[in-house]
């Protein structure tokens, strides 16, 4: 649907989902009291309430084969595949808000459409049914990557009580890889999958895999309870960031879906840094990006913008948060 004959709500609802999805970052540095691989577990258990009852819904409103579609083991394998994958994004992206300014996390973390390229050029190597990229995914490539070179030069810089590190930014990168991950399972699921019958259990399986992780590699982990976001402390925090960065804010983008075209959306996904860092300055004291930061962002978002814009329309892939979501199939992130 063309924007003449899109609702004016639709244009709302994408700038309030949109500042959703944008906020999650500055919340979830904020609360860097608690480990961050405890941390990315809870935001994912608190948002697997919230898809409690709308995926009941759903499985209520099923027939019988599909319900029987869905525990088939070839279903099953993809569903386990697409929590790991979504564990490992939150338990590499979340900890590298700790470790970098939340503008190179937030920077590094949307250039998944960069990794969607660079998979191209080698998949297209080894398959006869891959494409090759275009013209324009090639050079929004090679813009990402040199965009991304200029920032790493603000390497030490404070921001906030933040320093950017290389280290930060590559965990950061590493979830924009693996968020590749949960791309495919999504895609190969949700073309017959209703959406919370998929995203309630991947978000528990995603949190579930989050809890030992923590347990083991973070030892200050010992100190909170693997369920500690009920407590009154934190409680606030996470039911934001599940209703408002996740219900309001990665379903409100698959419901402008239904009424603007995959390439809008995608394109005001690519603000998402700029909005975060926005939020993170105005609310929580995050500081001022760096100078080169200024200089390599925008090369950065120039260059993701130039493979949405140069991707094939039945190709179009749009970052959710919590996600990522493949835009043709209205997959909710949570």
């Amino acid at each position: 649907m063309d924007k003449q004959t899109t609702p004016i709500w639709v244009w709302g609802l994408l700038v309030a989902a949109l500042t959703g999805v944008s906020s999650a970052g500055a919340i979830l540095q904020h609360l860097d009291s608690v480990p961050p691989l405890l941390r990315a577990s809870w935001r994912l258990q608190a948002t697997s309430v919230i898809l409690a009852p709308l995926a009941i819904w759903q499985w209520r409103t099923m027939d019988h084969d599909l319900r029987k579609r869905v525990f088939s083991p070839q279903a099953q394998k993809v569903v386990w595949l697409s929590g790991l994958a979504l564990a490992l994004h939150f338990g590499t992206w979340v900890p590298s808000l700790d470790k970098t300014s939340l503008t190179h996390s937030l920077l590094f973390v949307t250039a998944h459409p960069l990794v969607i390229v660079v998979g191209m050029v080698f998949l297209a190597k080894i398959m006869t049914n891959q494409r090759s990229p275009t013209t324009f995914e090639v050079i929004g490539a090679v813009l990402g990557v040199l965009g991304a070179a200029i920032t790493l030069l603000d390497q030490g810089d404070v921001q906030g009580s933040h320093t950017v590190t290389a280290f930060g930014d590559f965990l950061a990168f590493l979830g924009a890889i693996f968020v590749v991950g949960y791309i495919v399972c999504g895609k190969i699921l949700r073309s017959w999958m209703p959406i919370f019958i998929y995203a309630f259990p991947v978000t528990l399986i995603s949190s579930i895999l989050l809890i030992p992780a923590s347990f083991i590699l973070e030892s200050s982990a010992s100190q909170f309870s693997p369920f500690g976001w009920i407590e009154m402390q934190y409680l606030p925090w996470f039911l934001l960031l599940a209703m408002i960065g996740g219900l309001l804010g990665h379903t409100g983008l698959n419901t402008c879906l239904r009424y603007m075209s995959p390439l809008t959306v995608s394109t005001a996904v690519t603000l998402e840094p700029l909005l975060g860092s926005l939020i993170g300055w105005l609310f929580f004291d995050t500081g001022v990006p760096g100078f080169w930061t200024w200089i390599g962002g925008p090369i950065l978002i120039t260059g993701i913008l130039f493979v949405i814009f140069g991707t094939p329309e039945s190709d179009v892939e749009i970052e959710n948060t919590m996600g990522k979501v493949p835009a043709q199939s209205n997959e909710a992130i949570q």
